[in-house]
């Protein structure tokens, strides 16, 4: 591991200075390769599901790790289009001439050495690898052992095409080895890696942060919530929770609670409950929503303190009926992971003041929590969504992959 991450390390070195159409050409370079070598990446991939199906691996989550020829070709294509993103280094975040005559600037540069741990998607593998190289940072990718066969071939295609193009390889590589043991190397690779990026459960993302003494953003888990307000056009609101709940429910930035204010509680909870059964969605509800299933002939399971805190990622939502936007904000705060939360209003003050009340990473008004993404606020891809507070928070593209410098200049001057 040190000896990969020290090569990591240099080949970072080498990326910094090169200009902007030297990653792309080696993006393009990717992207071309991926498709030309889809038949020994699929290969590859058969083995890993093999041995899934073997261990009684989920469909669910067999289909997240399955690659195919049109798969492949679909994250060509996401490369290509991070080579169209504008690239972040070397852009000035500010600068100004001070009083003395010194010129400062603000600039932006990269990372450096990037870590990233991640579950058993093999696309990330690509994602990742191109977010970090157009960012000019070196990566070092450590995937599920569930994917390990499909990640060494994927690499084996990046470190081929970026060399090809003049790259140095050893800006992408696998971290070596499947134990436990060579994540926890990762982790304490201190000086040579300068951040790590977890993605993945809530297990994975807290056994990083707790024990790497290399500094990391933190992903989210997604513990979202959608507030529909005593103003709520009822339609819309319908529209939204079942959007945010069940579009996509295994994703970060699907629903997980659904509070409603108790002024609308009549009207709306059995549209609600017939539009969320409808959709094969469980609803784990308070008492006011169990009488509500009762009436309308629904199954509500009853809610306790569990369901509040649990990223369900599956078709099961908790329900309550909150007094007040207050209550909601508080049930909020007690309970979020400070992902996403929404609120479906037509009072503006009411949205207002959700906004200002609620601390998460991103707050929506009169819109689903899936618009939580890279790809949907416009950044091209994405690394993650961040609920931290430093540095990088929600959706990381390419800005949020590079650090900056001061560069200041004088002529002649010294210090009195």
């Amino acid at each position: 591991m040190t000896a990969t991450a020290v090569r990591a390390r240099d080949a970072a070195a080498e990326l910094a200075p090169l200009p902007r159409t030297a990653r792309d050409a080696a993006l393009l370079a990717v992207a071309e390769a991926l498709p030309a070598r889809a038949a020994e990446i699929v290969a590859a991939n058969a083995d890993d599901i093999a041995r899934a199906r073997a261990a009684g691996t989920p469909d669910s989550l067999v289909d997240r790790l399955t690659l195919t020829t049109e798969r492949i070709a679909a994250i060509a294509a996401d490369v290509r289009d991070v080579v169209a993103l504008p690239d972040p280094v070397g852009e000035v975040v500010r600068g100004s001439t001070l009083p003395n005559g010194l010129e400062l600037r603000q600039v932006r540069v990269p990372l450096g050495v990037v870590g990233i741990i991640y579950e058993a998607r093999p696309n990330v593998t690509v994602d990742a690898a191109a977010l970090c190289l157009k960012s000019g940072n070196a990566v070092l990718l450590r995937g599920s052992s569930s994917a390990y066969a499909s990640n060494t071939a994927l690499v084996a295609v990046l470190r081929d095409a970026v060399a090809g193009a003049g790259l140095p390889a050893d800006a992408v590589q696998l971290v070596p080895g499947g134990s436990r043991e060579s994540v926890k190397e990762l982790m304490r690779a201190r000086g040579l890696v300068d951040v790590l990026i977890p993605r993945g459960g809530a297990s994975l993302i807290r056994t990083v942060v707790e024990e790497s003494t290399v500094p990391v953003i933190e992903t989210g888990v997604g513990n979202c919530h959608v507030y529909v307000d005593e103003h709520a056009d009822l339609d819309m609101a319908v529209d939204i929770l079942v959007n945010s709940k069940a579009q996509r429910p295994s994703v970060c930035n699907s629903a997980e609670t659904v509070l409603v204010h108790a002024g609308i509680a009549d009207a709306f909870l059995p549209r609600a409950l017939a539009a969320l059964t409808g959709a094969g969605v469980t609803v784990h509800g308070d008492p006011a929503w169990q009488r509500a299933g009762t009436t309308a002939g629904a199954a509500v399971v009853p809610a306790t303190d569990e369901d509040w805190g649990t990223e369900y990622l599956s078709y099961d939502i908790a329900a309550a009926v909150v007094p007040s936007l207050e209550a909601a904000v508080g049930h909020i705060r007690r309970w979020t992971s400070g992902h996403t939360e929404a609120i479906v209003t037509r009072d503006a003050s009411a949205a207002r003041r959700f906004t200002t009340l609620v601390d998460s990473t991103a707050v929506m008004v009169n819109a689903s929590t899936r618009f939580t993404d890279g790809g949907q606020f416009g950044f091209g891809a994405e690394i993650g969504i961040s609920t931290q507070k430093l540095h990088a928070r929600g959706p990381m593209g390419l800005p949020e992959l590079t650090s900056t410098k001061y560069v200041v200049t004088g002529d002649g001057h010294v210090r009195d």
